[in-house]
């Protein structure tokens, strides 16, 4: 069912998060012309990936158990 602009104004962050919940297009009608919001459905969608995910790469991250860190013997890089 088509939304007017001014429901759309009323409604707008929940009408988007129902949009991209959902992935059902919302239409609007203003002045006679009908418009729609859709989710975008590409597989490059960043919308389905957390924020994490969609970090950069570093690649001087140690990941792993960071217990492991404590355990290293680092006598051969310490200089007094």
């Amino acid at each position: 069912m088509p939304v007017s602009a001014t429901e759309l104004r009323q409604n707008l962050y929940k009408l988007l998060d129902q949009v991209a919940a959902t992935g059902v297009p919302v239409e609007i009608v203003r002045k006679g012309a009908k418009l729609r919001i859709v989710a975008d459905a590409s597989p490059a969608s960043t919308r389905t990936l957390s924020k994490f995910a969609r970090l950069p790469t570093n690649p001087n991250l140690i990941s792993g158990d960071p217990e492991d860190l404590v355990h290293i013997d680092w006598s051969s890089e310490w200089r007094p």
